[in-house]
């Protein structure tokens, strides 16, 4: 129980915040529901049920992640957090059907809601809230990816380097962004169900917010299913497999694999060395590249094997246009 408690800790904080908050996001606009029978609320106090439910789930799924290695399990627990996400989109997926079902039922079958002070309140305070959570998310990103950025400035930066941040932020960054239009969404509706007579208007805006729903799924289920399988870090193999042709000792690197654990790299590492080397100046060797492999960000475990020269140097220092072109997208 003890260790449960300790990984918690570790579990991601961007996560947990949004998950506290659209509980009680989902709670308030849950009772407006209630009182207005707004199709808008509902799909709003849909959304932010199942985001509650899919950020808690990824809190805990960041936290076990973090569970160190056992004999059973010897690669560690990295690839847990993909699992759970694969599991938590799945709400979001039921929510996102219900939510444009009844969207489509009022477009049908329009009616007048009520309660429309209490409806733009409650939208208009969760419009802050998801907010919030939104830019903290933005900040965590920044952080994550090593960059810096202050004031407004961080809303462009966090977007161009959404690709680099940990699963578990991405997934809260895309939630709370959707959850923040479709709130905006969902007044705009109101009002013009309001002071209109086109009444249809909050069922569009019930479905165009499950259309965005079904987006954040897809989006994070494909990123999370390559993560399951074991997806490759072709620019990190390209930086590591030249910072080893850099030292003086390695004549060729014969094979290099970066895999994706979770939010952590495992780096494994062939490379030819010359064959008259003492055992002493190859572990040197050794020493040199796991300490400048590891100190690349978020590389957690390296392996490093040796052959001896074969006379032929393989390994080309010149990225392929797939690399150049990930490298490009990392860093703008």
């Amino acid at each position: 129980m003890n260790e449960i408690f300790v990984l918690l800790k570790k579990g991601n904080r961007s996560a947990l915040l949004a998950a506290i908050i659209n509980t009680i996001i989902a709670i308030i606009k849950g009772a407006a529901y209630l009182l207005t029978g707004n199709v808008a609320m509902f799909a709003e106090t849909m959304h932010s049920i199942g985001d509650a439910a899919n950020q808690l789930f990824v809190f805990i799924g960041s936290a076990l992640s973090k569970k160190a290695p056992t004999d059973r399990f010897p690669a560690g627990f990295g690839r847990l957090v993909h699992l759970v996400l694969l599991g938590a989109v799945l709400i979001v997926g039921i929510m996102s059907y219900e939510t444009i079902v009844e969207g489509y039922h009022h477009i049908l079958h329009p009616t007048e809601s009520g309660g429309f002070l209490i409806s733009i309140a409650v939208l208009s305070a969760a419009v802050v809230l998801e907010s919030y959570v939104l830019f903290k998310a933005m900040k965590e990103i920044i952080h994550e990816t090593g960059s810096s950025a202050k004031g407004l400035a961080i809303i462009p930066v966090s977007f161009k380097n959404l690709r680099k941040g940990k699963p578990a932020t991405k997934l809260v960054f895309m939630e709370d962004m959707v959850a923040t239009l479709g709130g905006l969404l969902a007044l705009i509706s109101i009002v013009i169900a309001k002071f209109t007579s086109f009444h249809q208007a909050e069922g569009i805006a019930s479905i165009i917010i499950g259309l965005m729903m079904f987006f954040v799924v897809g989006r994070v289920f494909l990123d999370n299913a390559a993560g399951v399988l074991g997806e490759s870090d072709e620019f990190m193999e390209q930086k590591i497999g030249n910072m080893a042709m850099a030292d003086p000792g390695v004549k060729d690197v014969q094979e290099i694999t970066v895999i994706k654990e979770g939010e952590d790299l495992h780096v494994e590492l062939e490379i030819e060395i010359d064959p008259k080397m003492t055992i002493a100046e190859a572990d040197d060797i050794k020493d040199r590249l796991e300490q400048k492999i590891m100190s690349q960000k978020g590389v957690a475990e390296v392996t490093i094997e040796f052959d001896e020269d074969d006379g032929r140097t393989t390994w080309s220092s010149d990225m392929s246009k797939d690399i150049l072109e990930e490298k490009r997208v990392r860093e703008h």
